[in-house]
């Protein structure tokens, strides 16, 4: 995973370390720091000077949950029990096919960019103060990871997206972004989320308590047409859909609306922000507007749903915004396409196809053309 450009291997391994950051000269002797011993130390010298750098591993078999039937108990520098477990996950892996067209889409249990980043993350965030051990536990279809050490201040479940990134081990974090086994120095959280989403997988869930956190990722895909349809859409696009835009479209396949104060709250943006990506999901014609709410146009509902639902929401919207209308009209005398938009909340064309539809029901009759265009009552 390392990358092959980086010049670091070719350095000396004096010169290495110390490019890492890993010894730091103190009154003209080398000394190994916490952060070089977690990556180059030897599994004695880890038992000896930090024996609570420690990773347990345990699986539970489908037979039984409560009870492990294999543990590993791991006292190694970063990287090897990185690469151990990722291995050790991977062999168990299976995987689902899924036909997107003319290519096919292999979806694992358990990404592996999924499961490093989420124990890098544990390993770069966890408390070193703590004694306990960071335990992965392997369930048939989940991976529990358990983090010594509360949340960094100011981090929680409702911001841990878009929160900037507090290492707790900032020198850890550095190091496995200077040998590419992550993308930058930062949670990585975003990347855990979107993996799972466009898997269609269930959200990546974080539990956190006083002395630890957990984080679950889970094996079963919910939904194999919404896994078809981003990819589908990414590649008509010529485009990554940007991870708060997946969380929006995710919501609305199993919830059919959404307002901006929820699409806030889900992607943890700014309102500006969850604006504009709202906006950008319309523009490509994979949301619309009714009233204050946002929904799945025509063409996402054929690709992820049914046309029956999308028919159903359709005659909903239709049956609440005529029974504003003719409340409105128990007071007034008329009603113009223009207040419709401002009562229903709709854009000029929604308005014009209920005034369209309302008078071929007899409910409406229309005088005056063009601006001065009014409905009245029949």
């Amino acid at each position: 995973m390392r990358d092959p450009k980086s010049s670091l291997p070719e350095l000396e391994d004096m010169s290495f370390l110390r490019d890492l950051g890993l010894i730091k000269e103190d009154e003209g002797v080398d000394k190994l720091t916490v952060a070089g011993l977690l990556f180059v130390g030897k599994e004695t010298a880890i038992n000896r000077l930090l024996p609570q750098a420690e990773v347990i591993y345990l699986h539970y078999s489908a037979d039984n949950m409560e009870e492990y039937d294999s543990r590993l108990d791991l006292k190694q520098p970063i990287i090897s029990v990185i690469d151990r477990l990722t291995e050790k996950i991977q062999n168990t892996n299976k995987i689902v096919n899924v036909q997107v067209g003319l290519f096919r889409l292999e979806v694992e249990d358990f990404s592996e960019k999924v499961f490093q980043e989420a124990l890098l993350n544990a390993l770069s965030h966890r408390d070193y103060l703590n004694m306990g051990a960071v335990y992965v536990k392997h369930y048939p279809d989940r991976i529990v990871i358990e983090n010594p050490g509360a949340f960094p201040e100011g981090v929680n479940e409702k911001n841990i997206i878009t929160h900037p990134s507090t290492p707790r081990n900032k020198l850890i974090a550095e190091t496995l972004q200077r040998l590419k086994y992550v993308q930058r120095t930062g949670q990585g959280v975003d990347i855990i989320f979107r993996e799972m989403i466009s898997s269609g997988k269930p959200y990546p869930q974080y539990h956190a308590y006083n002395e630890a956190v957990t984080l679950t990722i889970f094996s079963a895909i919910d939904d194999v047409n919404f896994v078809k349809f981003i990819a589908s859409e990414q590649d008509k696009l010529q485009k990554i859909l940007p991870l708060s835009e997946l969380m929006i479209l995710r919501y609305l396949a199993d919830n059919k609306r959404i307002i901006l104060s929820e699409a806030q709250e889900l992607t943890q943006l700014p309102l500006k922000e969850t604006r504009k990506s709202c906006n950008n999901l319309v523009r490509d014609g994979l949301i619309g507007l009714s009233g204050k709410e946002y929904m799945l146009t025509a063409k996402v509902y054929d690709a992820i749903k049914s046309d029956v639902e999308y028919t159903q929401d359709t005659v909903i919207r239709y049956v609440k915004a005529k029974s504003l209308i003719e409340e409105y009209l128990q007071s007034a005398d008329f009603i113009t396409n223009e207040k419709i938009r401002e009562l229903c909340g709709f854009t000029r064309q929604q308005a014009r196809i209920t005034l369209d539809k309302m008078r071929s029901e007899g409910i409406l009759r229309l005088e005056g053309q063009g601006r001065v265009a009014r409905y009245y009552r029949n």
